[in-house]
C-alpha cells in the first residue's frame, strides 16, 4: 500500500511541475547516441538529449522510462523513474531495472531551469538479443571451400497463419550479405556488418521486417559477400592469410510476435536452401564481377522452384562474442552523375565525376548475350584518356589475371536494358573507363556513382571570404567521409586500411566536423581485439596479422589513448575512457618496461617529409609522455587514485627526460631545430613554460627562413597549432593558405578534390590522391581561426574555450560546431577597421572568451563591466553575443 501511495505521489509531483511554467520540448533525444536505435544490448545504455535555444541553465532532470508508450508519456515508468535529479546533465546512463532482450523501452525526459519546465516527446529505444544464449538459429554456410568464387544465395519459405504485431530479424555475419524478403531489400545499409577481427567478435544487425512480412505464403533471401572474412584478393598485407578465414557464413533469428501474443522464431538450420549466384566473383579489396546469364529470378520470392537447389551446412560460430553492432551505417549518400563522358571508341568510353570519392559505379547498358564490360575505376588518366591506376595498385600482388584490380566485370544477359553495381565492394575513384567486348551504345545518362561512407550526422561547419581556405576544408571533409567505413582508413582504394597513425592526426578534425563517436567506439573495441597480452598493438586495426612486426611504433599506436581522451573532452563522455583504461595502462606499462629512460625511438618517426628529416627518437617519447599523460589524466577521473600518482610521476619523468636529452635551453632549440623538432614539443606540452616564447619565436624564423612548411605526417599535426597557441596566428594563416608546393593550397591549385597522401603531385607511389592523414588543418580552422576548444575541466563544451585569431588577410570567417549541448558559433569580420565578432553559447552551457591584450572590447548586449572576467578572458553565460573588437 505504502509503494502504491508513493508513487502516486510521485505522479501527482510530476504534473503539477509540470504547471510550474511553460512547457517547451527538448530535442535531439539519442539513446547510445543514435535515434530509436534497434538491437541494443548494453546493459546501461546511455540517454541523452538537447535544450531549448536559449536556456541558461538546466537545474534539475528526471527520466521516465517502460515498456508502455502511454503510461511513459502521463509520467509513469515501469522500468525506471530517476526522480528529480538536482544537475545539468544531458548524458545519463540508464539505471532501473534490469533490461530484457527483445524490448521496446519507451522514454522521456522532464528538465527543470529556475522559472520553466521543459519536456520532451515519447521515444524509444529496443533491446536486441543479448545473450549469446538467446540465439536460436545454426550458423549455416553452403561450403567450406574458401577457394570457390560465386558468392551464395540462401533461401527459407514460410507461412504465416496469423495476423502479425510485429517482426524483426536478427542477422549475425562472418562475411557481408544483403537481406531479402519477398523479393525486396532489407533496409538502405551497405557493406553490413562492419569489419571486426572476426575470431574475437562478430556483430549482428537488427531489422525491423514487420512491414515486409505478411499473412500467408513469403519467402527469406540472403545473400552473402566475403568482405575481410574470406579474402581471395592478394596484397602485401596478406589479408588472405587472415587466421579467421572461411567460406561466408550467418545465424539468423526471425522473431515474429503475432497479435495474439504468441511469439514464434524462424531460425536458420539445415531445412535453409541454398545455390549460387550471379555474383561469380566479390572482393572488398578489388571489385566485383557479376554474370547476369546465372540470375535466377525470383529466388528470394514465394513459390520460387527451388528443388535443384541443395540443403545449407550447419557450422560453427566464428567467434564466442555475437554483440550488436549499434553505429551509424554505411549507405550511399549522394549521388553523383559524370561532368564528361568520352567515347574513345564503340566499346570504350570515359567517364569522369568531377570530383574523387569512395563508393561504387552503376551502368545501365543493353548489348548481346555474353557480352563482357570492364568498369575500370582509377583516380587519374592518361594523356590518352584510359585510366591510370599506377599510383594505386602498387601494393596489389595479383596471382593472375582474373581479378584486376578497381574492375568490375558485367557479364550481360541480352534479354533487355541491364543495370550493375557492385554490392560487397567499393573504390576510390573520380574516373571509371567503361571497355566491352561488343561494340555498345553508351551516353552520359549511362552511368553513375555513389558516394558511400559511414553516414555519421554533420557536426560542423566552416566559411570564410577565403575561396580557397574554403576548398580545403570541403576537400579535407571529402577524404574523411572517403576514409570512414565502420572504421577509419588510410585509404578507399590502394589498401582501405585502418593506420592508426593517420587516424589519431585526424581525430580532432573528424570530431568538429562530423558527430562520430559511435564509429570510434566500435573502432576502440577493435582495438582491444587485437592488443597483445604485453600491451602492444599492431599498426592497422583490425588485422588478420599484419603490423605487429612494422609501423606499430608509439607514434602510431597512440590511437588507444589519444582517440578515447578526444571523445572525453567532445563528448564529456567517460565511458570510452573507463572502457579503454586496462588497455591504455598495459600499453603504457610495456613503454615504461621496455623503455625505463622515458626516451624511446620505437616508431615511424616524421612520415613523409618534405624536406627535413626530425628525430625519430623526439617525436616517439613526445607520443610515450602524451599517452602517460592521458592514462594518469584518465586516472583522475575515475578515482583512480594510486594510478594517479604513479603514472603522474611517470609523465613527468619522460618529460624531464625528453628535455635533458633534446632541449638546448640556451638556445631553445630541439635537436637540429626542424619545423617538427620545435613544433611537437610546443603543441603538446613538453616545453618548459619559460622557454616556450624562445621555442616559439625559433619555430618561426626557421619557417620564415624556410620559406615554407617543411613537416612530415606528425609535424603537420603541429606547425599550424604551435604557431598559432603561440602568438604567430598571420604566420600560421600564411602557410595554411599558400598555393604554392609544399601546401594543401597547391593540391587544391592542380586540381584536387580530396587530400593528397604526398605533398609531391607527381610520384607513382605514396601518392594516393584520397588520404585523410594530412587531415589537420581542418580542425586547426576550428581553433585558431574560430577560436573554439573543449575546456577539460567541463568536458563535452559545457564549458567552451574561445581564443579566436583575426589573422591578417583574411576578412570574415565563421565557424560552427554541434555540441552536446547545441551549437556553437564563432564568426567575424572586418569592417572599417573593427572586427565585429559574433558568438552563440548554447543552453545550458558558459564560455570564457580569450581576445588579448591588444584590443578595446565592447559587447553590444551586455556592458563589458558587468561580465565577469577569469585571466584576462570574459566570461559569457548562454546567449548570442555581437562585439566590436579594435586595436587599442
Amino acid at each position: 500500500m505504502k509503494r502504491v501511495l508513493l508513487a502516486f505521489l510521485l505522479i501527482v509531483l510530476f504534473h503539477l511541475s509540470l504547471l510550474a511554467g511553460p512547457v517547451e520540448k527538448l530535442n535531439s533525444l539519442r539513446c547510445e547516441y543514435l535515434t530509436t536505435p534497434l538491437g541494443i544490448d548494453v546493459l546501461s545504455p546511455r540517454l541523452s538529449w538537447k535544450l531549448p535555444v536559449g536556456v541558461d541553465v538546466q537545474k534539475a532532470y528526471q527520466l521516465i522510462v517502460g515498456t508502455d508508450s502511454a503510461s511513459v508519456a502521463r509520467g509513469v515508468g515501469n522500468s525506471w523513474d530517476s526522480g528529480k535529479v538536482l544537475a545539468s546533465d544531458v548524458l545519463v546512463a540508464y539505471s532501473g531495472k534490469a533490461i530484457q532482450p527483445y524490448t521496446r523501452y519507451y522514454w522521456k525526459v522532464c528538465v527543470w531551469d529556475n522559472d520553466n519546465v521543459y519536456t520532451s516527446d515519447v521515444t524509444y529505444f529496443e533491446t536486441g538479443v543479448m545473450d549469446d544464449h538467446n540465439w536460436k538459429g545454426s550458423w549455416i554456410s553452403d561450403t567450406h571451400d574458401i577457394r570457390l568464387k560465386p558468392a551464395a544465395y540462401f533461401r527459407k519459405a514460410l507461412d504465416v497463419k496469423r495476423s502479425i504485431k510485429e517482426a524483426r530479424a536478427y542477422i549475425a555475419v562472418a562475411g557481408l550479405y544483403e537481406l531479402y524478403i519477398n523479393g525486396s531489400r532489407i533496409g538502405d545499409h551497405r557493406l553490413d556488418p562492419a569489419y571486426t577481427r572476426f575470431d574475437r567478435r562478430t556483430l549482428y544487425l537488427t531489422h525491423d521486417i514487420t512491414q515486409s512480412l505478411k499473412q500467408g505464403d513469403n519467402a527469406v533471401g540472403v545473400l552473402l559477400g566475403n568482405g575481410w572474412y574470406n579474402h581471395q584478393s592478394t596484397a602485401v598485407w596478406n589479408f588472405d592469410q587472415a587466421p579467421w578465414r572461411g567460406r561466408p557464413k550467418f545465424c539468423m533469428d526471425i522473431r515474429i510476435v503475432y497479435d495474439n501474443g504468441e511469439v514464434e522464431f524462424i531460425s536458420t538450420g539445415p531445412d535453409w536452401k541454398t545455390s549460387l549466384s550471379p555474383v561469380v566473383f566479390n572482393s572488398i579489396y578489388t571489385a566485383e564481377h557479376y554474370d547476369a546469364r546465372q540470375e535466377q529470378p525470383g529466388w528470394n520470392t514465394p513459390g520460387f522452384d527451388d528443388k535443384k537447389w541443395k540443403n545449407a551446412s550447419c557450422t560453427f560460430a566464428p567467434s564466442d562474442l555475437i554483440v550488436s553492432q549499434q553505429m551509424h551505417p554505411i549507405r550511399d549518400v549522394e549521388m553523383l552523375h559524370p561532368v564528361e563522358m568520352i567515347k574513345l571508341s564503340d566499346s570504350a568510353y570515359l567517364f569522369n565525376l568531377g570530383r574523387n570519392i569512395a563508393g561504387v559505379s552503376e551502368l545501365t547498358v543493353k548489348g548481346k548475350p555474353g557480352t563482357e564490360i570492364r568498369l575500370k575505376h582509377s583516380e587519374r588518366v592518361g594523356e590518352d584518356h584510359r585510366v591510370d591506376m599506377s599510383n594505386i595498385d602498387y601494393h596489389y600482388r595479383p596471382t593472375d589475371d582474373s581479378d584486376p584490380f578497381q574492375a568490375d566485370i558485367f557479364i550481360l544477359g541480352g534479354t533487355s536494358e541491364e543495370t550493375f553495381r557492385a554490392r560487397f565492394n567499393y573504390k576510390g575513384f573520380q574516373y571509371v573507363e567503361v571497355t566491352s567486348s561488343e561494340p555498345v551504345e553508351l551516353t552520359d545518362h549511362s552511368l553513375k556513382a555513389y558516394f558511400m561512407h559511414s553516414d555519421v550526422p554533420v557536426a560542423g561547419r566552416i566559411s570564410s571570404s577565403d575561396a580557397l581556405l574554403n576548398k580545403i576544408w570541403k576537400a579535407t571533409n571529402s577524404s574523411y567521409l572517403s576514409n570512414l567505413f565502420g572504421y577509419p582508413t588510410d585509404c578507399p582504394q590502394r589498401e582501405k586500411n585502418g593506420w592508426t597513425g593517420d587516424a589519431h592526426i585526424a581525430i580532432e578534425t573528424g570530431l568538429y566536423n562530423y558527430d562520430g563517436i559511435t564509429i570510434y567506439e566500435k573502432w576502440l573495441a577493435d582495438h582491444q581485439d587485437v592488443q597483445l597480452p604485453n600491451g602492444v598493438l599492431p599498426a592497422i586495426i583490425p588485422t588478420g596479422g599484419w603490423g605487429y612486426h612494422w609501423g606499430n611504433g608509439v607514434d602510431w599506436t597512440s590511437t588507444v589513448a589519444i582517440i578515447p581522451w578526444n571523445i572525453y573532452l567532445f563528448y564529456g563522455d567517460k565511458r570510452l575512457l573507463e572502457t579503454m583504461y586496462d588497455n591504455i595502462k598495459r600499453y603504457v606499462d610495456y613503454l615504461n618496461y621496455t623503455y625505463p629512460s622515458g626516451v624511446t625511438d620505437w616508431g615511424l618517426g616524421d612520415w613523409i617529409p618534405i624536406k627535413s628529416h626530425s628525430s625519430k627518437e623526439l617525436t616517439s617519447s613526445i607520443y610515450y609522455y602524451i599517452d602517460t599523460d592521458i592514462l594518469a589524466k584518465a586516472a583522475k577521473l575515475l578515482n583512480k587514485q594510486q594510478d594517479y600518482d604513479k603514472y603522474s610521476v611517470l609523465a613527468e619523468k619522460i618529460k624531464t627526460s625528453i628535455n635533458a636529452r633534446f632541449l638546448n635551453e640556451e638556445a631553445g632549440i630541439y635537436c637540429s631545430g626542424s619545423q617538427t623538432e620545435l613544433s611537437a614539443p610546443l603543441y603538446w606540452g613538453i616545453v618548459p613554460e619559460s622557454l616556450k616564447p624562445l621555442v616559439a619565436r625559433n619555430l618561426a624564423e626557421k619557417v620564415d627562413k624556410d620559406g615554407s612548411m617543411d613537416v612530415g605526417l606528425l609535424g603537420s599535426k603541429t606547425i599550424l597549432n604551435a604557431l598559432s597557441m603561440n602568438g604567430y596566428a598571420d604566420l600560421a594563416y600564411q602557410l595554411a593558405s599558400k598555393d604554392t608546393y609544399p601546401s594543401w593550397g597547391w593540391w587544391i591549385k592542380n586540381g584536387a578534390t580530396t587530400l593528397y597522401e604526398n605533398w609531391r603531385i607527381d610520384g607513382n607511389k605514396d601518392i594516393s590522391l584520397n588520404h585523410i592523414m594530412f587531415g589537420e588543418i581542418s580542425a586547426w580552422y576550428y581553433k585558431a581561426l574560430g577560436g573554439i576548444f573543449p575546456d577539460p575541466a567541463m568536458p563535452g563544451f559545457k564549458h567552451i574555450i574561445l581564443k579566436p585569431n583575426f589573422v591578417t588577410g583574411l576578412d570574415t570567417f565563421e565557424a560552427s560546431h554541434v555540441s552536446p549541448y547545441g551549437e556553437i558559433v564563432s564568426s567575424w569580420k572586418k569592417s572599417k577597421g573593427k572586427i565585429l565578432y559574433t558568438v552563440t553559447v548554447p543552453s545550458n552551457c558558459s564560455a570564457t572568451l580569450f581576445v588579448g591584450g591588444n584590443y578595446a572590447v565592447k559587447c553590444k548586449e551586455v556592458k563589458l563591466a558587468d561580465l565577469s572576467k577569469e585571466k584576462e578572458g570574459i566570461v559569457l553565460a548562454t546567449g548570442t553575443y555581437h562585439f566590436e573588437i579594435k586595436n587599442k
